[in-house]
């Protein structure tokens, strides 16, 4: 992943802001645009620090060391960081779910009358995906997600509901897959396997990657 936006000359030890960002860029995980923003808006911070310093005379390079003092160490702001990045990502994969889900049933629609022994297991995947999808929208809303006990609640449990979703996605794409070798419309079950393959892509990407927010804070 690309870092903020940060001139690389800029980016030595003798430039205690950039050296600062640099650091915290390296101990968080989530998504890049929310990312970026946020050492930007930090990096822009520790400038408007330093040049507040330079105007009452401090000279630079001291002024900026002191503007980084001010900030605190790394260690202490990475986790507000990383919560917030978090929490990000928990909502992306949630609107992922909601955006996604909604194909199982469809899937179901489409396979229910030719699909025989097939069509029972694929409804019983779409309800079970749906409800949790609810589930995953209802716990990113912000009172129910602020009294969740303990911060890796929340991510873990939308990070496994995504999980299930796209398990779910993967079984309807197969159910799809074969029913498209018995049925007359075949075209039609055809796509609607490659939708519902692009759509486990996605969901199954963005749940590993609310995983993945939840390594730095467990450290």
């Amino acid at each position: 992943m690309s870092g903020p936006s940060i001139p690389r000359a800029a980016q030595l030890p003798s430039d205690p802001p950039a050296a600062y960002t640099a650091e915290l860029e390296a101990a968080l995980v989530g998504p890049e645009r929310v990312r970026v923003r946020m050492l930007a808006e930090i990096h822009d911070g520790l400038l408007d620090a330093t040049d507040a310093y330079v105007h009452q005379g401090v000279p630079r390079a001291e002024a900026a060391r002191l503007a980084v003092r001010d900030f605190g160490p790394v260690s202490a702001l990475a986790p507000e960081c990383q919560r917030e990045l978090t929490v990000a990502q928990t909502r992306q994969t949630a609107r992922a779910a909601a955006l996604c889900v909604p194909f199982l049933l469809v899937c179901w629609t489409l396979t229910r009358a030719t699909a025989g022994p097939w069509a029972a297991p694929l409804a019983l995947l779409a309800a079970v995906s749906t409800v949790l999808a609810l589930v995953t929208l209802a716990a990113t809303r912000g009172v129910l997600a602020r009294r969740l006990p303990g911060r890796p609640v929340l991510p873990l449990l939308v990070a496994w509901t995504g999980t299930g979703a796209s398990i779910g996605m993967a079984a309807a794409t197969l159910a799809l897959g074969c029913t498209a070798f018995v049925a007359a419309q075949w075209p039609l079950f055809a796509a609607a396997g490659a939708l519902s393959a692009a759509s486990h892509a996605v969901l199954g990407s963005s749940a590993r990657a609310c995983r993945r927010c939840l390594r730095p804070t467990a450290g």
